[in-house]
């Protein structure tokens, strides 16, 4: 191992959020965040990721560079530009409600409220579940859980809407319904209830594959469903259990040697396939925070730990001083094997360091 290495080993949890930050705002202002221009998902994870830092680290260079984000495309009547017919859309508006707390500024809440009604205007399946795009008729994507049910979940809960509580854990049983794999506990990537798309299994529909970011949506969707929920609400024992039951199945395809998750979790075996850093962020913030709400055992903190260490190993500084998270796989579609295999890897891609600050955020509070 390289001296460098052996530097980034030895970052705290908290300081290396911090560092990925900071490699982030050098690289963009807040108004050049890719996609530029964009009311997007990408920006949002990465910038939820901030927002964990900045309520644990109080440092309001992070609270400013969020609030830049958000008012260079959110006008004062709350209107914003954005695709509206995708849930990766609605994604962002985490930020609004959170900023809408820190400040009060009445554009927030009316985009806000603009964002959930949205959601009711979306094309769904016959059951009801929302299709992931308007261009992917019938089809749920694992992605989408968490695109669109964490924020109505957060909308509810902030003002007081409960009743939104409950199309939420629909959409998850929906979710669980459909792609679960009963052999492997894992969840596939997709389903296409109308069984056109080339990827559907002519009987289930379900895709080939079980795509790791995919599933790392789904778990931090489950971990951030049950803080919010009630404690003596009747939903949370289902979503308990969906929880033990992914993360003891994740825990059996976490590679022993590396800590890390595969691309494409179950085939580990394949010369292929390769380690992928931004679900390996996914489930070690999945685990731990599991774990600390009581949720998961002890056992799977010490999973989620092996998970961040390897994360640790494999970040590195760049000749500017700035921290790097390679072996990102870019956004992508569903397909088979070779569709995931072959994907391209990036270094410090929002999906990713997005997801490395929110695991750097848990880890350092679980050992608080």
């Amino acid at each position: 191992m390289s001296n460098q290495a052996q530097k980034e080993v030895q970052l705290s949890p908290l300081t290396a959020a911090a560092e990925a930050c900071r490699a982030i705002m050098e690289t963009y202002t807040p108004e050049e965040l890719p996609p530029a221009g964009r009311w997007h998902y990408h920006q949002g994870v990465f910038l939820v990721g901030m927002f964990q830092l900045w309520k644990v680290a109080g440092d309001n260079q992070y609270l400013d560079y969020i609030k830049g984000y958000v008012n260079h495309l959110v006008d004062e009547h709350g209107n914003l530009l954005l695709d509206r017919g995708e849930l990766d859309s609605v994604q962002a508006g985490l930020l609004l409600l959170e900023l809408d707390e820190a400040f009060g500024d009445s554009r927030y809440r009316k985009a806000a409220d603009k964002l959930l009604h949205l959601l009711s205007t979306m094309n769904r399946t016959t059951e009801g579940g929302y299709w992931h795009k308007d261009k992917y008729p019938y089809q749920m994507w694992l992605d989408g859980l968490y695109m669109g049910g964490v924020y109505t979940m957060q909308y509810g809960l902030r003002y007081d809407r409960p009743e939104l509580f409950e199309q939420v854990l629909y959409q998850e049983k929906l979710m669980r319904t459909h792609t679960r794999d009963e052999k492997t506990g894992l969840y596939h990537h997709a389903w296409d209830e109308s069984k056109k798309m080339p990827w559907a299994d002519p009987d289930t529909g379900r895709s080939p594959e079980f795509w790791g970011r995919a599933l790392g949506w789904y778990a931090l969707s489950l971990v951030e469903f049950l803080d919010m929920l009630p404690a003596g609400h009747e939903g949370r024992g289902v979503l308990e259990e969906a929880l033990r039951d992914l993360a003891g199945s994740l825990v059996r395809y976490q590679d022993p040697e590396s800590g890390l998750w595969y691309q494409v979790l179950d085939k580990g075996d394949r010369p292929d396939n390769w380690l992928e850093t931004s679900c390996t962020s996914l489930f070690v913030y999945a685990l731990a925070k599991g774990a600390r709400l009581s949720c998961l055992d002890a056992s799977f903190k010490e999973a989620a730990n092996r998970g961040f260490e390897g994360l640790l190993r494999t970040v590195y500084n760049n000749d500017k001083g700035l921290l790097v998270l390679p072996e990102i796989c870019i956004g992508t579609g569903v397909g088979d094997y070779k569709h995931y295999v072959e994907r391209p890897r990036s270094e410090n891609d929002l999906h990713g360091v997005g997801a490395f600050v929110m695991a750097c955020v848990e880890i350092g509070r679980s050992e608080s």
